[in-house]
């Protein structure tokens, strides 16, 4: 049975990609022990463009402290322990890891803004990272910001990153786009490699007894998949680039379902959190059970089987399914549970 698949022109021994989250790829230890359950690549945790400036900040302020009176203005930046890993200390990790493993080693930078991304992304490339992802998280809140404008930004940020590199780039995108079709091809358009569906941003909750905001990350579930399913089915085939799925795959079923959609990966994160690392040759396990059961010989025989453009019902991914859906739902059968 053959699982192998390629995600930004790598040749990938499986679709199951541990993506980018502390705990998992900070540590070395980790990265060998995820490579030992079966993962064919690993995106590393992102390092953030405010780390980048800040470092910048911090190195200009040693260079010219006691020049103006008033250095204690720059207090405001975060402390160096703020963040996990610092820029060279990032790229040493880079390093370390396409050292002590056979896979592909794909690095990711977190930010919103053009500036600052392109010099660091090409050190990236020269520590070793075989792909960079780019995951773009910006919340607008400005009022008089278009939403063309905020289209445009994330267009620029690919065009930069992508021509300061010859390693593959791939964008980590959000679902809050008037047209995500669109988006998709503007992107597609700058020459990116890949597309990742989708960022899930950190939502604030409010401490009513402290009455303070206070973050609150909360793991995906397997509901979460069905939004990157939904696109992955209509954009396979339209684009040039790959497609790789994130957000709420915990079982084989999960991945096969989205690899049938058209991802190229399934990148796993929370599910690891929950159960642990070993888990990931579960999915891998339970993957060739139901591929060997129904018959198939191969991720790329059932790679875009079930998108739009190959579904026997094109319209299955539209709004006429929801009329549908929401016309065959009976509040019976809920009042029968009360």
């Amino acid at each position: 049975m053959d699982l192998t698949t390629t995600y930004l022109g790598l040749n990938l021994k499986s679709p199951l990609v541990p993506s980018a989250a502390a705990p998992l790829s900070e540590s070395l230890d980790n990265i060998k022990r995820l490579e030992d359950a079966g993962a064919a690549a690993i995106v590393l945790h992102s390092i953030f463009e405010e780390q980048l400036h800040q470092e910048e900040h911090e190195l200009h302020h040693h260079l010219s402290y006691g020049t103006d009176s008033f250095a204690e203005a720059l207090s405001y930046f975060p402390e160096p322990d703020t963040f996990h890993l610092g820029a060279q200390t990032y790229l040493e990790h880079i390093q370390q890891a396409k050292a002590m493993t056979e896979i592909p080693i794909i690095a990711s930078l977190n930010g919103s803004t053009v500036g600052g991304w392109t010099e660091f992304a090409q050190q990236m490339q020269e520590a070793g990272a075989d792909a960079i992802e780019l995951n773009i998280y910006n919340i607008p809140t400005d009022p008089e910001q278009s939403g063309a404008d905020v289209e445009a930004e994330y267009v620029a940020i690919a065009q930069a990153v992508k021509s300061a590199v010859t390693i593959p780039v791939a964008v980590k995108l959000s679902p809050f786009f008037t047209n995500m079709a669109y988006m998709a091809k503007q992107l597609d358009h700058t020459g990116v490699d890949g597309l990742v569906l989708f960022n899930r941003f950190y939502q604030p909750d409010i401490d009513i007894d402290e009455l303070v905001v206070r973050p609150n990350i909360l793991l995906s579930t397997p509901q979460a998949m069905r939004l990157p399913m939904r696109w992955i089915a209509l954009l396979f085939g339209r684009i040039n680039a790959d497609l790789a799925a994130t957000s709420g795959i915990a079982h084989g079923r999960d991945a096969i379902k989205l690899l049938m959609a058209g991802a190229k990966i399934t990148q796993v994160c929370s599910v690891l959190l929950r159960h642990g690392i070993p888990y990931l040759s579960t999915i891998e396990t339970e993957m060739r059970h139901w591929m060997e059961e129904h018959e198939y010989e191969s991720v790329r025989q059932m790679q875009g089987s079930m998108s739009q453009i190959n579904c026997p019902d094109e319209s299955a991914f539209e709004r006429v399914q929801y009329m549908k859906g929401i016309q065959s739902y009976h509040p019976d059968a809920l009042a029968m549970t009360q």
